[in-house]
């Protein structure tokens, strides 16, 4: 069994480094259609499951690296102290490239990690995703790397399973894969646009969830009579949902993604002690989504490890959608 990096060095071995003044990029967040929950190795985030998802446009992370005197974290404007969990989970992540390139601690540039996200962070609506893929990217910048989408997305697995399928837009799917070492565990983008497909966010809460989507893997993996049943659940809504995006069946789309996600928060809730990310309002919002489709509205939801529902329907129906949905936040991407 590798340890990170063991990894980061199988992927990076070879290539020489060119350092840059600075370095942006920016990376979105994405919803799974067909959920990842569950590790088959914890180390190296490698999912049970393979999974599907799709990007939120313009909302997500922007990441730029510099050269400064000593490492520092500045999250969203604040400057974080070198203790904190999430500045030291930054800097970790970094020294994986550092270490890899064989840059020794003596002469290696420190830097000054500068990450904004424009949603909610650690919410359930994927800021870890978008962050750790846009600090991948632009960190492959900084160094002058040059990395393939491929490697990009094993890379950046490193800081949140999530973040593999955000290096990239549009439909993404994630390879649970089966070797050991996790090399054919990545993303890549599918070859299908469906624009009249449309996505609505509603914040439920912007505040930090209780239980990150690490420990609640972990407890529902190890805890969850239901968790059994999910594989077989994930291998039958993959095949459903991959039609649907063929044929740009919405109906079968929607239903699937829903019915995926309301599955896994099931499992989530059969574990011990049990695990629910919902809100009272996120149970009001299923109730009426589930009430408004009974009237004849064509609209689904899907909802992360959080109390956020990220709302699913088609362009035609957008206004209609709205006038049920004011406080919704229209994706566009």
């Amino acid at each position: 069994m590798l340890t990170k990096s063991e990894f980061a060095e199988r992927i990076l071995n070879g290539h020489t480094p060119s350092i840059k003044e600075k370095a942006t990029a920016f990376a979105p967040a994405n919803i799974a259609l067909i959920k990842y929950w569950g590790k088959r190795d914890s180390q190296l985030n490698l999912p049970v499951t393979d999974s599907l998802s799709i990007d939120l446009g313009n909302l997500g992370t922007e990441t730029t690296v510099e050269p400064s005197g000593s490492d520092i974290v500045i999250l969203n404007g604040n400057k974080l102290a070198p203790e904190d969990a999430f500045a030291v989970k930054v800097i970790n992540f970094v020294d994986l490239f550092r270490n890899a390139l064989n840059q020794a601690a003596t002469n290696r540039p420190a830097l000054t990690i500068t990450t904004n996200n424009n949603i909610p962070t650690g919410a359930g609506v994927a800021s870890s995703a978008s962050g750790f893929a846009a600090m991948t990217m632009a960190l492959d910048q900084f160094y002058g790397l040059g990395l393939a989408g491929r490697e990009l997305s094993l890379l950046a697995n490193l800081g949140s399973g999530s973040a593999s399928r955000s290096i990239f837009t549009g439909f993404v799917y994630r390879h649970a894969g089966t070797d050991p070492d996790g090399m054919d565990s990545y993303s890549e983008p599918l070859p299908y646009t469906w624009p009249e497909l449309k996505i609505g966010l509603i914040t439920v809460s912007a505040k930090a969830k209780q239980v990150s989507s690490r420990d609640g893997m972990e407890r529902t993996v190890a805890t969850s009579p239901l968790y059994k049943k999910w594989p077989d659940q994930v291998k039958s809504d993959m095949a459903k949902m991959l039609d649907a995006i063929k044929a740009k069946d919405f109906e079968l789309l929607g239903a699937t993604a829903e019915n995926n996600a309301l599955a896994m928060h099931e499992c989530m809730r059969a574990a011990t002690p049990p695990l629910n990310y919902f809100e009272p309002e996120t149970e009001a919002i299923i109730c009426k989504v589930q009430e408004l489709r009974k009237e004849g509205l064509p609209i689904y939801l899907t909802i992360d490890a959080g109390p956020n529902v990220k709302l699913l329907y088609l362009n035609k129906d957008e206004e209609k959608v709205k006038t049920e949905f004011p406080d919704m936040r229209v994706v566009n991407r």
